[in-house]
């Protein structure tokens, strides 16, 4: 059993979508730092997915410092950054936009968009 739930959705990439449920399971305290991950075999045969889209996905995970490769250990949950690089505020910037747009596309409210916000962000910090 995967230590991160997920559910396949059809018409988005299946590795973008394992990599947005390892980042959930991490920020919402379901995967601890320093706890031992999957290796691509046991992640692909879980879900029913190719090895090499396994890999990928665990490949972007570790390239961004969510998971870390210690020899003789294997895979484990990395420790959370002290704080986001100029790099990632700007990319974070640039998805902020993208949210706001559909938003006022929309035609939601600031107000809407912030409850919406807050209760996401409280859903995902409550454990």
């Amino acid at each position: 059993m995967l230590p991160f739930p997920l559910q396949i959705q059809p018409g988005l990439p299946i590795s973008e979508q394992v990599v947005y449920a390892v980042k959930k399971a991490v920020i919402s305290g379901l995967l601890k730092p320093g706890s031992r991950f999957p290796s691509v075999r046991a992640v692909s045969q879980e879900l029913r997915i190719h090895p090499n889209t396994a890999h990928k996905a665990i490949g972007v995970l570790i390239d961004e410092g969510l998971l870390e490769v210690h020899p003789g250990i294997g895979t484990v949950v990395g420790q959370p950054p002290a704080a986001p690089s100029a790099r990632e505020l700007k990319l974070f910037a640039a998805q902020v936009e993208r949210l706001v747009v559909e938003a006022k596309n929309r035609r939601l409210r600031l107000d809407e968009l912030q409850t919406m916000i807050e209760r996401q962000w409280n859903r995902l910090t409550t454990r």
